[in-house]
């Protein structure tokens, strides 16, 4: 099997959305999101673009239920992020579509320990794009 195309952005997801708090490393959201956008241009592919999207999720909420990170644009990006997701999940097959709605489940789940309403505001996106 070829190299993972997806391996590379992970790697950089990784580094700005959860980051060496030991070696003061800092967060960066607009990193992640041009991330995010060079693959959009390079490869375009929308399930390789959903799973990044849904990693992007993964990263940012598992960081601040990991460290107790707090910080309201941090928290915006990843609603928004999840909004972003949802929409373009619905665009995949029904095989990728059920996996990453069943990881976001998980990511809304941990968000809800945030408090500042991030884990209601993803309920009331997956109840829109999730009609079982």
């Amino acid at each position: 099997m070829g190299t993972d195309v997806l391996k590379p952005y992970k790697e950089t997801l990784d580094r700005w959305l959860w980051p060496d708090v030991l070696r003061n490393q800092d967060t960066s959201v607009v990193k992640a999101k041009q991330t995010i956008s060079s693959y959009r241009k390079a490869v375009g592919e929308s399930a390789g673009l959903a799973e990044l999207m849904v990693f992007y999720c993964e990263r940012a909420a598992g960081f601040c239920s990991d460290v107790g990170y707090q910080e309201d644009g941090y928290f915006d990006a990843l609603v928004r992020m999840f909004d972003q997701a949802l929409k373009l999940i619905a665009q995949v097959s029904a095989s990728d579509r059920h996996a990453l709605i069943a990881r976001l489940d998980r990511v809304r789940i941990i968000s809800h320990n945030f408090g500042y309403g991030v884990g209601d505001d993803m309920d009331s996106l997956l109840a829109k794009y999730v009609r079982d």
